[in-house]
């Protein structure tokens, strides 16, 4: 009897453990997920350690990953390590064969590598006579390393398997780096995290993931602040941010990683915040009438829509609202308001009138302390009209009804520069041979052009170009020619926003509030080239910048290409290894920074930017720069840099 209480207590120990473990599981799975696919890069580079050992260093972005991710073989081993690749089940074969048709060898073996990484936990289990207490119970507790607990595996005890402490759980990982991160913040808001790492003896390669948390506020809060995030995955021991938001406190931790895997992250660094001030959030986009209510007693309601970025550096409090009748004919222009939640996006306006025009205002609100920070204005005007009353004059009187069961809209398309939708219309009248077709916006969540167009057809169909983005039109067909009274079929239909239609196009769509149009030639172009040079350890790395001169009317950049190479001179010339010298690069429109290491002490180098726009690249704007010939770091053209330190930016705030 007691023999089996006790078997009946450790089972429900074991039970309890268990559900321990499942939440502890989920709550960590993000973070393990990094360095499982770190340690399965790390792998790709110490399989090709010795190209990487002879190929020139020069030039060479991110080094020995910048390497890997550009040669034909390391890249095939590395693209199941990255967050973007999907393990679904089924053999990796079958995986790999879909990414890579042919030779993709390394890609299988780096799939399953990564298979048996995220199932068997680092280090060995121990002999099974040296279980003691629950681990060495005669039970089946366990089946894998994920369901026990911490660093705990699931190990054989001689009559069951039990969630034990590993043995030998480090061998061969790299030591954690060095607790201290420093922090040199530029003026144009780039912050550069660097670390140093303590003495490894595993001639293995290292990479570091380098981890941030943040939170809103005048003061640092870790409740408050978001979970750990990988914002970096680098052989280097330094990283460029370009994504710093002022009003935001961070949060840094990084660990060393190779193939036997990782000793943890160093403990969360000091709170680091940006000097800059937040800026006011936009003004709210797409601003439009979702809806539109007509009562019995010519009353309306209407509910107002909008839209506002998620990317700000602090998060909106409040809306507030103001609307009037703009009409000319009323008396008075009584201005009503309404404060809105910071968290909506839509208002209700109740008690309008039929067949008014009325101007509405809305402004965001968010608060930096006690100061508010207000957006501009976004205005919008629309009309309470539930039927169309300006038709172009005819001979014959015509009747409209609302909606019509004979006239079918199809959906909006993109095509030859501009937004077009087809009409269809059923021929009622055998004698019509021609039909007039007139269309114009009854709203838009912009300001644009309010024109009436039309066009005359002979068939029972039509297509209407040229349309503004984000509008509600109203379509109105006239046959003409038809003897006696006729009558016109109407229908109104919604235009997409030029954001839902470049979510569905490969290629790039210039947005503007008006129709979109073939891009006039592209003259917009890069200026204020800077660049900062850093030294460490004999390695000088380059960081270099520009801004985008936009001209009337604005164009829309897709990317940047940008070109650079070194200048040699006659006395370099004969004494230049065999090395790359010149590299071109294309980057994202958002990214208008390079960062390039391994560079020579006291050499020239020529950066060249081209702006690319969905017309077309546009004039190439180019600067020569000359790296230190020393170790204290030099800046050219004197955009000026702020250094700070973990402790000395804790102090100031």
């Amino acid at each position: 009897m007691r023999d089996a209480l006790t078997g009946l207590c450790i089972g429900i120990i074991l039970l309890l453990n268990s559900g321990f473990v499942v939440m502890r599981r989920q709550d960590s799975s993000s973070a393990l997920g990094s360095i499982f696919r770190t340690r399965c890069a790390a792998r790709c580079l110490s399989l090709h350690s010795t190209r990487i050992a002879l190929s020139p260093r020069h030039f060479q972005s991110n080094g020995s990953l910048g390497w890997c991710q550009s040669h034909k073989q390391c890249a095939k081993c590395l693209e199941p390590c990255k967050d973007s690749w999907e393990l679904k089940d089924g053999p990796c074969r079958d995986l790999c064969e879909h990414a890579f048709p042919k030779r993709h060898g390394e890609c299988v073996t780096s799939c399953e590598f990564l298979r048996s990484v995220m199932v068997v936990k680092q280090g060995d289990c121990p002999a099974p006579e040296r279980a003691s207490g629950f681990a060495a119970a005669c039970v089946e507790g366990c089946e894998e390393d994920g369901e026990c607990s911490a660093q705990k595996k699931c190990c054989p005890n001689g009559c069951g398997h039990t969630c034990q402490s590993p043995k030998n759980l480090y061998r061969g990982a790299p030591l954690k780096p060095r607790k201290e991160l420093v922090f040199e913040e530029l003026e144009s808001g780039v912050l550069e995290v660097r670390w140093s790492s303590k003495f490894n003896v595993s001639a293995e390669p290292v990479l570091n993931v380098l981890q941030r948390r943040w939170n809103y506020g005048i003061h640092p809060s870790e409740d408050g602040a978001t979970e750990w995030q990988v914002v970096a995955r680098t052989s280097e021991e330094r990283v460029w941010l370009t994504d710093i938001r002022p009003g935001r406190w961070y949060q840094f931790r990084v660990a060393a990683v190779n193939v036997h895997g990782t000793r943890g992250y160093t403990t969360p660094s000091r709170h680091f915040r940006s000097f800059k001030d937040p800026a006011p959030p936009p003004a709210p986009s797409e601003l439009h009438v979702s809806d539109m209510t007509f009562g019995a007693d010519r009353s309306v309601s209407v509910r107002l829509s909008w839209s506002m970025s998620a990317d700000l550096d602090i998060p909106v409090n409040h809306y507030k609202l103001s609307w009037s009748c703009s009409d000319h004919t009323m008396p008075t222009k009584l201005k009503r308001r309404q404060t809105t939640n910071g968290d909506s996006t839509y208002a209700e306006l109740d008690d309008l009138r039929e067949n008014r025009s009325y101007t509405v205002e809305l402004q965001a609100v968010s608060y930096w302390g006690q100061v508010p920070l207000k957006s501009s204005k976004a205005i919008f005007q629309f009309t309470t009209s539930q039927r169309q009353s300006d038709l172009e004059p005819t001979d014959s009187p015509v009747f409209i009804k609302p909606q019509s069961d004979l006239l079918d809209v199809g959906t909006p398309f993109y095509q030859d520069g501009q937004l077009q939708v087809r009409v269809y219309w059923k021929k009622k009248d055998p004698t019509v041979n021609r039909y007039r077709v007139q269309w114009s916006p009854e709203f838009c969540s912009h300001n644009g052009s309010r024109t009436q167009e039309k066009l005359i057809t002979q068939e029972n169909f039509a297509s209407l170009p040229g349309l503004q983005f984000s509008c509600k039109y109203k379509v109105i067909i006239q046959p003409v020619g038809s003897k006696g009274r006729t009558q016109a079929e109407s229908t109104t239909f919604y235009t997409p926003s030029c954001a839902t239609i470049q979510s569905k196009s490969p290629k790039p769509i210039p947005c503007s509030t008006a129709s979109a149009v073939i891009p006039p030639k592209v003259l917009v172009k890069a200026e204020n080239l800077t660049a900062a040079f850093s030294v460490y350890m004999g390695n000088v790395t380059g960081l270099f910048s520009w801004v985008v001169a936009m001209p009337q009317p604005p164009q829309q950049v897709t990317g940047y290409q940008v070109t650079w190479a070194e200048v040699i001179t006659e006395s370099r010339r004969n004494n230049l290894p065999n090395s790359l010298i010149s590299q071109s690069q294309i980057l994202p429109p958002e990214r208008n920074i390079l960062v390039v290491s391994g560079l020579q002490l006291a050499s020239l180098y020529r950066l060249e930017v081209q702006v690319i726009t969905a017309g077309g690249q546009g004039p190439a704007t180019s600067r020569t720069f000359q790296t230190p010939a020393h170790s204290k770091p030099v800046l050219h053209y004197k955009p000026r840099i702020k250094k700070h330190h973990l402790r000395s930016v804790i102090e100031r705030h």
